[in-house]
């Protein structure tokens, strides 16, 4: 296999698009490794959408819509495998469980261990995260993160083909007005093709779950709640452009900083979740006897052909455009409307609110109920972990980033919607 006329011949990184010069080993932006070029992904335009919007929840209420025609693809096409930086720092882990301590490199110099590339074992780290020895970047906070707030939990990993985590969360707990108990969880996927993707996703996640945290206690109804902290979710990325100019100075040729958000809020039998873009949130009940559900509907390509009736759902989903995205959050973004709903279980359960590094491995409610835990209800950060592993078991091709809400036993008495 012939690799050096190809790497001379090299431009820019074909992971991160940022210019290299003939003779880097490594990308400086990114530490992806030069002296493997995979073939260079398929183009993927931004195309102009013609067709009717995705259709409607069905008999639930209050949905809003995203009107406009743009359409973005949400990243390119993946290489069959992305080089890791530095070994997961999690697999260090298990060995030094397995042996007692992690073996240096011979010679490795003396140094705090935090300053240490995780690679080699023998370079010190430099002040923008990469070793001085053999370039790898090193791991960063957000590869994997897990968070609970009273009974909600969520997971947040890289995933295994992804240099970065884009995807961000928020989980909280609070009281209404009455002191009636709330749970929420915000989950946000930033746009890959879009600038600083990761602070487009982490701005959303937090500024909304400050919004709910606010709103709830001040007795603002959970549905008006959750769409106003969709559009304080939406300012803040459109915020993101703004800054400095220079923000944009080594990517000017890519679009506004971007994402995705998907949210849900329970409080006194309520179930509302709100979104834009292609995050998800599925209803899955305790008693597996009962049918799960999907609570949203994509803003994409895929939604749009099989409401447009040009389509089935298979077919749409198999296609190469199916993940292009027709809503998002961003300065670029058109005319803004969240969607929400708001339901009534008959019935004890948990809210399955993810990325779709998740649901591209357990698509339809079914094939969602099947990967939650039995006991997912009593243990949310365990069936959370559960989850992000059957994704990785997958093959993790993207970011993955799960919250799980268990839903008690409603009062008796109590409607379904």
């Amino acid at each position: 296999m012939s690799q050096m006329p190809q790497q001379a011949a090299l431009s820019k990184c074909p992971s991160c698009a940022e210019p290299v010069e003939s003779g880097d080993l490594f990308c400086g932006a990114c530490g992806y490794d030069l002296s493997v070029v995979p073939a260079p992904p398929q183009d993927h335009p931004t195309l102009t959408m013609t067709t009717p919007e995705p259709a409607g929840l069905g008999d639930t209420p209050a949905h809003g819509h995203e009107h406009g025609s743009g359409v973005r693809f949400d990243r390119p096409e993946d290489p069959e495998e992305y080089p890791l930086q530095a070994p997961d720092p999690r697999a260090a882990a298990d060995a030094a469980d397995a042996t007692g301590a992690v073996p240096a490199a011979p010679d490795a110099p003396e140094a705090d261990p935090s300053q240490v590339c995780v690679a080699c074992r023998a370079g010190r780290v430099d002040s923008d995260g990469y070793c001085e020895n053999c370039g790898h970047a090193q791991p960063r906070e957000r590869d994997h993160v897990e968070r609970e707030s009273g009974p909600v939990a969520a997971v947040s990993d890289r995933g295994l083909r992804h240099h970065r985590n884009e995807d961000a969360f928020t989980v909280g707990h609070t009281a209404l007005s009455d002191g009636t108990p709330a749970t929420l969880a915000i989950v946000c996927d930033g746009v890959s093709s879009a600038t600083r993707p990761d602070d487009a996703s982490l701005a959303a996640a937090r500024t909304a779950g400050d919004a709910l945290l606010a709103a709830l206690p001040r007795g603002t109804h959970p549905q008006a709640a959750m769409h106003e902290a969709i559009v304080a979710a939406a300012q803040a990325v459109d915020a993101l452009a703004g800054e400095p100019a220079t923000a944009r100075e080594h990517t000017p040729h890519q679009n506004a900083p971007a994402c995705t958000i998907v949210g849900a809020i329970i409080a006194s039998g309520l179930l509302v979740v709100g979104w834009v873009g292609d995050s998800r949130a599925y209803w899955v009940p305790d008693d597996r006897t009962a049918p799960a559900a999907r609570l949203t509907e994509d803003d994409s390509w895929a939604a749009q052909m099989v409401a447009a009736g040009l389509m089935s759902e298979a077919e749409a989903y198999a296609d190469e455009r199916a993940h292009a995205i027709t809503g998002w959050l961003g300065a670029d973004a058109y005319e803004l409307e969240p969607h929400t709903a708001s339901f009534k279980p008959d019935r004890p359960g948990v809210v399955v609110v993810c990325t779709d590094g998740l649901w591209n491995y357990a698509e339809t409610a079914e094939e969602m109920s099947e990967a939650v835990p039995a006991d997912a209800a009593l243990r949310p950060l365990h069936s959370a972990r559960v989850l992000v592993g059957h994704a990785l078991d997958g093959g993790g091709h993207d970011n993955v980033t799960v919250a799980v809400l268990p839903f008690p036993a409603p009062p008796q008495g109590a409607g379904s919607a």
